[in-house]
């Protein structure tokens, strides 16, 4: 059967199991004190957190409505339309979600082996053989609308097929790919020279490529080992290259414009961490000058760290008794003027809105100061920065990645570390790490690539200690969220982007 056949299949699975009746949904009410707009968002969130989590693909469908119910508040709040129409579409929306969240969790219980198969096919890059995993998928979107339409032996009947399936278009893409381009880039090293230039790093890299090619073709059920060991191949052939590079730019040197070119770079590092010049000794130790300087700036980050919990702590310690005795300031009052019950009651309920009211007060001039900081920490041609419900979004206009690659180059560090300082600003807050692309491709590799773009940021800000780890979050987005017509140049380049969002206190709360 044909993939475009599959696909309309699918499709019209998809939409007789959408107009079915279906389990009955849990309307959670919202306030109509609560504001659209924060709701909206929150809304938008929880559906980019389920996308990172394949909501979307584990229960297509009622993720879909989920997103439908979205676009309708969005459109109901361009528009003007009613505070409760448009919390309704939230309140919709949410239950739809939480649908998807209850049946993608059958789904990783009833295919788990398909799913992991799939992860480790897309990571292998098996969605650049077009065809061949445009049919997988159609067939892993089957399995899920079977499961969502209540035919889970179904879905697992056919399950041992796909995942075998995934585990070959894998296989093949590791040798086909990876492989393949480690065997292009030491091909084009040996007719550049490097048996004669660097042989040495030539036999690593070789080395690597047979082991590699060699592990594949006896463990192949090995699968998580097989993807590292093509990296690694790959990894020491990219290093072939570069080697090759310097060393065409040395060998004609002599042993003096050698030795200064080395202390040369020696120093620039030296410089930059701000450390003693130490070019009068010997290189082991600038060397280790460097080292050090660099342990001790990963020490200040460690104990900047632990200083900002410890005022943190601190702050929230003070915060909680000095709410403890307004509350018992409250009492004492309420029982002198000897009122009622009821009296008090109401006298608590006004005294808890004026002080929520001055803590919403305080938070939101709070907000308005860190925004302006932040902006005045970029130009307009580095990075737009601007309001989202209660997150601050930085609109990386500056960052630029190699086509095709998820490399961050050295000239995007600075902006980088501005962005750092940024979060740092808020303390220890949430953040996302959203990656784009434009429609330039396969949707699927492009999908691929915008999470690894985004995970090359997101390593960057952990590199050096200074976040934990479950703080901060990776999502690619392909191009499911142009900012402009894909059908320019000017076009796609706003459309490839990365951005990255700061959830505050208040939007965490």
């Amino acid at each position: 059967m044909t993939p475009g056949r599959l696909l309309l299949i699918t499709l019209f699975l998809l939409t007789w199991l959408t107009g079915c009746q279906g389990p009955t949904l849990k309307i959670e009410p919202i306030a109509p004190t609560e504001s659209p707009s924060a709701k909206i968002f929150e809304l938008e969130e929880r559906l980019t957190a389920g996308r990172a989590g394949q909501l979307n693909v584990l229960s297509p469908t009622w993720y879909a409505k989920a997103e439908s119910y979205l676009d309708k508040a969005r459109y109901g709040l361009a528009h003007n339309d009613a505070a409760n129409a448009i919390l309704e579409n939230v309140a919709y929306g949410y239950a739809h979600l939480a649908k998807a969240e209850e049946f993608s969790q059958q789904a990783r219980a009833t295919i788990p082996e398909v799913i992991k198969a799939r992860d480790l096919a897309n990571a292998a890059g098996a969605a650049s053989f077009s065809f061949p995993y445009l049919n997988l998928e159609n067939r892993f979107i089957g399995l899920t609308l079977d499961i969502e339409g209540g035919h889970p032996q179904r879905a697992r009947k056919f399950s041992d097929n796909l995942a075998q399936d995934y585990a070959d278009l894998e296989l093949r893409a590791i040798k086909e790919k990876t492989l393949g381009k480690v065997r292009d880039l030491l091909t084009t090293a040996r007719d550049n020279g490097a048996d004669d230039l660097t042989p040495t790093m030539l036999a690593i890299a070789q080395k690597a490529l047979d082991e590699a090619d060699q592990f594949i073709t006896e463990q192949r059920y090995e699968r998580e080992k097989m993807q590292e060991k093509a990296n690694f191949a790959l990894f020491q052939a990219q290093r072939v290259e570069q080697i090759m590079t310097l060393s065409q730019k040395l060998k004609d040197m002599s042993p003096e414009a050698l030795a200064l070119w080395s202390e040369a770079r020696l120093h620039q590092i030296t410089d930059q961490l701000g450390a003693r010049d130490l070019r009068n000794e010997s290189t082991d130790l600038q060397l280790e000058n460097i080292i050090q300087s660099v342990i001790a700036l990963q020490d200040d980050n460690s104990s900047l760290k632990n200083l900002r919990q410890q005022e943190a702590t601190q702050y929230n310690q003070k915060l909680a008794e000095l709410q403890t005795l307004i509350e018992a300031q409250q009492e004492q009052i309420a029982a002198l003027e000897g009122a009622s019950a009821k009296a008090r009651q109401e006298h608590e309920q006004i005294a808890q809105k004026e002080q929520e009211l001055k803590t919403r007060l305080e938070a939101e001039q709070r907000f308005q100061q860190l925004f302006t900081e932040v902006q005045e920490l970029f130009t307009t041609d580095q990075a737009e920065v601007y309001r989202q419900a209660d997150s601050l979004v930085i609109r990386l206009k500056a960052m630029q990645f190699p086509v095709g690659k998820d490399l961050i180059m050295p000239d995007n560090y600075p902006l980088l570390s501005r962005v750092r300082q940024a979060i740092r600003n808020f303390g220890d807050p949430q953040v996302i790490i959203e990656g784009h692309t434009d429609s330039t491709g396969a949707a699927a590799v492009n999908a691929l690539l915008s999470q690894n773009r985004a995970e090359a940021v997101r390593q960057y800000f952990l590199a050096n200690g200074t976040f934990d780890e479950d703080r901060i979050t990776a999502i690619g987005f392909g191009s499911d969220r142009p900012l402009a017509p894909n059908d320019t140049p000017q076009g796609r380049a706003l459309n490839r982007r990365i951005d990255v969002v700061i959830k505050t206190e208040k939007a965490n709360n």
